[in-house]
């Protein structure tokens, strides 16, 4: 994901699924060396991932 992205997401009034290496986060901030503070919805910790690693989940069933 690029830095634009995750601003949007961020931005945004709905919730988007994001996921870091398979787990999935919700975004808490940004900072400008490209990481991201993320909280892991499973085990509720916070950790600090390049924005590279984050990725949009596209949470639309195909029916």
């Amino acid at each position: 994901m690029d830095k634009k992205r995750v601003i949007e997401i961020m931005d945004s009034l709905g919730v988007i699924d994001v996921e870091c290496k398979g787990k999935p986060v919700w975004i808490e901030s940004i900072r400008s060396n490209g990481q991201a503070k993320v909280r892991d919805l499973n085990e509720e910790n916070e950790l600090l991932v390049d924005i590279s690693d984050l990725q949009e989940v596209d949470s639309h069933l195909d029916m």
